[in-house]
């Protein structure tokens, strides 16, 4: 994928905390929306993480192994 270090290193940056925002929104819908809502919600931005990971964070990992954070998955 990308294998300048300097903006691979950027974007993981970058994409790991986009991440975690959408996990802490999860937590927010959840705490304060009804269910139905929180489970729509869920859906859309679970299409959106899944991206993040399967179609950005992984190929760059890929090309730049040592930008992988050590609790990442396999």
């Amino acid at each position: 994928m990308i294998t300048n270090r300097q903006s691979a290193k950027q974007i993981s940056e970058l994409m790991l905390d986009i991440f975690n925002r959408i996990e802490q929104s999860v937590k927010s819908v959840k705490r304060d929306c009804p269910e139905d809502e929180a489970a729509k919600y869920l859906l859309a931005v679970g299409k959106v993480a899944a991206a993040i990971v399967l179609d950005v964070l992984e190929p760059l990992y890929k090309s730049n192994p040592d930008l992988k954070p050590p609790d990442w998955g396999p």
